[in-house]
């Protein structure tokens, strides 16, 4: 946001407050000043008026002109294409220094002599205005010949550059830094000039609006004739500061600058474009097939606070439109359209000011001066809402402050601010906010407001008083437990990661992930390639494997215990893992060729960090980050909870990836038990090989249920440690099952330990109908 310390005082008297004063002040109630640049006219520029203007004789391009400036008439040569009689331009002097060394002389151009220089604006050190020289008028000061132009406080201005946060939209004006300002430094806005020069017709007689009752924009409509029209070059001036003026548009500059003072957001459409019914020019406001509002004349004119089109200069009459649109409201329409948006929908979406009449009121009077006519009368379309109102305890307020400051100086501060406040009982105060703070919905933002002004030094720092009490809770253990999953993930090779919340939701349809429904999306993603709340960490995860590999890393494990939402944006904590390229060093052991990190090695660091799970294949894939034949899902219990796979070759080579392995738990079903310790049998353990004959289409966890039925605790472990299977075999396989077997009271004798064989052969021959090979 760009304002300058004399524009400011067309609505407010700061001048006996210095520009450091007004940063500094800026600074400390939220509007951070990026940036000060002083406009400064060079000393020996004063203003001239050129009495006699005749072409050079030797030259097509040139011009002699008899200048006056007060005291003498000198002779110059101008080439300027805009020069002419009665003008009062800037006159740079004999001995003037326009800067880069770059000083006026005495001098002959083509034979004739020329004493001095017509300037335009951008050798005086000024903005652009146009490609010729400046031409002067009385909105910058009275005009007296022979004065120099640094005298002149309009033109020689501080600009200041403020730094906004997306919810200060009140702000986007010059009139919105006033408000701030009045109401720290205690001072009146000034009254505004109300003088309008009007048309013999009214609105009514010459033009008809038709709006549709559910148009969501508060509008009003004025009709000008801008035949006479000529803005004053102050005004070209401050806007070509903030970078918006158009030369040989002033109908478009006139509405950017009032804009810009006001916040309230303007647009023109010609009396050409209307529709024409008898004597009178339509225009119709309704919505289109997407569901926002727009201007149609012959047709489409702007789509009313996301696009507008380029105002163009046919005839003297036109239809003036202030809008106003709730910026949330517009905001997420035009985020669930994915639409195109022009320059307005920056100040729309923030929250221009709601006050439109302001706007056109400041518009007619301004054009009014500058020779345009107003015809009498307006057409509006503004519906009554009612004030988001708060009831607020002032024992609240300075609880959150940490300092008590008195009810009266509570109220005065936001009453200064705009808000309506009425004391009720108890020291409530029922607070209604104004339309344009729609950033305000709670105590807290109230408080922020009163601490904006009274000053953040200023409140008096106190020691924090802790009292400890021993509080063990459900955030207390997941934090432990968060800890000691970081600490083994480490452990085991794998480096701690933290991701956005946000992903891309165009990548996770694409790879056929869950997203979350629109009408519970962002409305203001930070970067469109974060536009939607991540249903998975893996995604992230993935990207940042690849980003490491461009810059030369070909192995990476990363993990990262975060949140993750489901479809309707509830959330859920998961821990995922991510694993891709070598399974260990370039070491003098292997020969500088490591292997690749393979689907067990992954599955057992996993298992070392979150503890004992079992594995499942997978019978239903819902995304295509999984491999189709390299998967299972994780059981706690019995009960799924995540999946560790191998990451898909399509995506492996869409992100440049050699073989690589993900996995994603459910952080709630890590179990986090007191471990208790237990005495161990000090007498010998036998391992059996037992080796069985089982159909191919029999899964091996349910050879696992039935021996785990036995509740045998002579068995203290079991693993499948061999599949054979031959031509003989057929449809069947054999499974080699290696037993652990021992007694916590003696050591086992042969008769035990064939006892215990003998019962694992008849629980698989009973429930599994498979025996011995």
């Amino acid at each position: 946001m760009i304002i300058t310390k004399n524009w400011l005082e067309d609505f407010i008297d700061i001048s006996k407050i210095s520009v450091e004063e007004i940063c500094k002040t800026l600074n400390s109630i939220g509007l951070e000043v990026d940036s000060v640049e002083n406009l400064c006219v060079p000393s020996k520029v004063v203003v001239g008026k050129v009495l006699e203007k005749v072409k050079h004789p030797e030259a097509d391009k040139l011009n002699i002109c008899q200048v006056d400036l007060g005291d003498k008439v000198v002779q110059i040569v101008c080439g300027a294409k805009n020069v002419d009689v009665n003008q009062y331009v800037p006159i740079a002097t004999v001995g003037c220094d326009l800067g880069n060394d770059f000083i006026i002389k005495e001098a002959k151009l083509r034979g004739v002599e020329s004493n001095g220089m017509i300037c335009s604006s951008t050798e005086l050190g000024l903005p652009k205005l146009n490609d010729g020289i400046l031409v002067l008028d009385n909105s910058i000061g009275e005009l007296v010949l022979g004065k120099e132009l640094k005298e002149y406080p309009k033109l020689n201005d501080s600009v200041i550059e403020i730094g906004l946060t997306a919810n200060r939209g009140d702000c986007l004006s010059i009139y919105g830094i006033v408000r701030e300002l009045s109401a720290f430094y205690s001072l009146p806005l000034l009254e505004l000039d109300k003088q309008i020069n009007y048309n013999e017709f009214g609105i009514g007689q010459v033009f008809e609006i038709d709006c549709e009752s559910c148009v969501d924009a508060s509008l009003s409509f004025k009709a000008v004739n801008f035949e006479n029209f000529k803005l004053n070059v102050l005004t070209k001036y401050r806007t070509a500061i903030i970078g918006k003026y158009q030369d040989n548009n002033d109908i478009k500059n006139i509405l950017t600058y009032v804009t810009h003072s006001t916040g309230v957001i303007l647009n023109a459409y010609s009396k050409e474009k209307t529709l024409k019914n008898n004597n009178l020019s339509i225009l119709h406001v309704k919505k289109d097939e997407d569901g926002f509002d727009n201007i149609y004349g012959m047709e489409q004119l702007s789509k009313i606070c996301v696009e507008q089109k380029d105002i163009e200069l046919i005839g003297n009459d036109f239809i003036i439109e202030a809008s106003y649109i709730n910026p949330e409201l517009i905001s997420k329409k035009v985020f669930d359209k994915k639409i195109k948006t022009g320059d307005v929908y920056y100040k729309a979406s923030r929250g221009s000011e709601p006050n439109i009449e302001f706007g056109m009121d400041y518009l007619a009077n301004l054009v009014s001066k500058s020779g345009a006519l107003v015809y009498r009368g307006s057409e509006t379309f503004i519906e009554d809402k009612e004030k988001l109102t708060l009831d607020v305890s002032t024992k609240k307020i300075n609880s959150i402050i940490g300092q008590e400051i008195p009810k009266i100086e509570i109220e005065r501060i936001l009453i200064s601010l705009g808000f309506e406040v009425k004391d009720t009982v108890d020291n409530v105060l029922a607070i209604k906010i104004p339309y344009y703070r729609h950033d305000i919905k709670n105590v807290a933002d109230v408080t922020e407001e009163i601490v904006r002004i009274i000053g953040i030094d200023n409140i008096i720092s106190k020691p924090l008083e802790i009292d400890e009490v021993n509080r063990v809770n459900k955030t207390s253990i997941d934090l432990i437990k968060k800890n000691k999953l970081r600490f083994k993930a480490i452990e085991n090779g794998f480096f701690e990661t933290l991701t956005y919340v946000f992903a891309s939701k165009e990548n996770l349809e694409k790879y056929g992930f869950k997203t979350v429904k629109d009408e519970l999306e962002l409305i203001n993603p930070i970067v469109k390639e974060l536009n939607t709340y991540r249903t998975t960490m893996l995604l992230n995860l993935v990207e940042a494997c690849a980003n490491n590999f461009k810059i030369g890393a070909r192995s990476t494990a990363f993990f990262e215990i975060g949140t993750i939402f489901d479809e309707n944006r509830k959330e859920s904590k998961k821990i995922s893992f991510i694993q891709t390229g070598f399974f260990e060093l370039e070491e003098i052991q292997n020969a500088g060729k490591p292997k690749n990190i393979d689907f067990f090695s992954f599955a057992k660091k996993i298992l070392n960090t979150v503890g004992k799970f079992d594995l499942e294949a997978m019978t239903t894939i819902d995304n295509q980050f999984i491999h189709p034949y390299q998967n299972a899902n994780v059981l706690i219990d019995g009960k799924v909870v995540g999946f560790i796979s191998k990451l898909h070759p399509s995506v492996c080579e869409d992100y440049d990836l050699s073989d690589t392995f993900i996995a994603e738990i459910d952080f709630e079903a890590i179990k986090n038990d007191i471990i208790k310790t237990t005495s161990y049998s000090k007498f010998q353990s036998s391992k059996k090989d037992l080796s069985i004959i089982a159909p191919k289409s029999l899964e091996y966890k349910e050879i696992k249920k039935a021996i785990d039925s036995l509740n045998n605790k002579n068995i203290k472990q079991f693993n499948l440690i061999d599949v054979y299977n031959d031509e003989k075999l057929g449809e069947n396989e054999s499974l080699t099952i290696r037993f652990v077997l021992q007694n916590d009271e003696k050591t086992m004798e042969e008769e035990d330990i064939t006892t215990t064989m003998n019962s694992i052969l008849d629980v698989l021959n009973q429930k599994l109908s498979i025996g011995l090979r």
